[in-house]
């Protein structure tokens, strides 16, 4: 069974979307809709929407700057818990891959920074701690999750962005496989650390990262 689908074509890159993304919409929609009806469902399913674009604009960064390397990216694949762009080919050089690594983050940035300068978003606490709260500005809680994509993009457990510039520094001093073998095992300690924060919080989406993240590293 095929479980993604293309929806967009970016120069040479093609937008797929897994299946289990649908689900995530479903129940987004099912829980925003047992709480204030239509309305809310919409609203809901429409910033996980807005959500997404972003994420899509952060792996387009990604490719973006592996294209100056001569470096094709084939397709990128939303799932629930985030993006994926796959490179056809890692970077040469370990400045390379820290350019191609920090290139998504800096995407965020700059729609964070775009929303709050251009629209005036405001992120208060409530912003960053509460995105899910619909009495906050729609504006605001986007502006806050690119910020908190930046933030956790940049810790570094491989294969996350920051644990691709852990990789890039350590190959820097030891070979790749050295390098990817610590930035792995580096990677497994985080996965362990978010699935436990996720069973102490509560929070699936937290814990299915962290099994993604535990099984990406071990590969």
């Amino acid at each position: 069974m095929q479980w993604s689908y293309p929806i967009l074509r970016v120069g040479d890159t093609e937008i797929r979307i897994h299946l289990t993304f649908l689900l995530l919409l479903a129940w987004i929609g099912i829980a925003y809709f047992q709480e204030g009806g239509t309305s809310a469902a919409i609203e809901g399913v429409g910033f996980i929407g807005a959500v997404f674009a972003c994420v899509v604009l952060h792996e387009l960064g990604h490719a973006a700057a592996a294209s100056r390397y001569g470096i094709r990216t084939p397709k990128i694949t939303l799932l629930p818990i985030g993006g994926v762009a796959e490179l056809e080919r890692l970077p040469e050089k370990p400045s390379e891959e820290i350019v191609v690594a920090l290139a998504g983050p800096l995407v965020n940035v700059v729609i964070a920074a775009f929303l709050v300068v251009a629209l005036g978003a405001t992120v208060g606490i409530d912003a960053l701690t509460s995105m899910d709260n619909p009495r906050v500005a729609f504006v605001a809680r986007l502006a806050a999750v690119n910020i908190w994509l930046v933030l956790f993009n940049l810790i570094p457990a491989f294969p996350m962005d920051g644990g691709r510039v852990l990789r890039a520094l350590l190959a820097t001093r030891y070979n790749r496989l050295r390098a990817t073998e610590i930035a792995g095992t580096v990677g497994q300690f985080a996965a362990f650390a978010f699935g436990f924060i996720g069973l102490v919080a509560g929070n699936v989406l937290l814990i299915f990262v962290a099994i993604f993240v535990y099984l990406a590293a071990t590969a």
